[in-house]
């Protein structure tokens, strides 16, 4: 399932898939729609936000930070835990 909420949404950027999360979010607490409708548009909500999710990891993963060491510069993956 998750392999294809990733296929789905691979060609949706973050920034519209937010942009869509916050339509539906807006669409589901004034609820003006079926049941029907209700259940497939969280449906859609979930799987964008799972999608958002996994590409705020990747780029995460991808960023690396600078760390002066001794007057030297070094690079090291960013830990935000820290």
């Amino acid at each position: 399932m998750e392999e294809d909420i990733i296929a789905n949404d691979k060609n949706e950027n973050f920034e519209d898939s937010i942009e869509e999360l916050e339509k539906i979010v807006d669409k589901l607490e004034h609820g003006q729609i079926t049941l029907e409708e209700s259940i497939t548009t969280f449906e859609r909500g979930m799987k964008l936000a799972y999608r958002c999710n996994q590409q705020l990891v990747e780029s995460e993963q991808k960023i690396e930070q600078l760390v002066e060491e001794n007057g030297r510069l070094r690079q090291e993956p960013f830990n935000p835990i820290e």
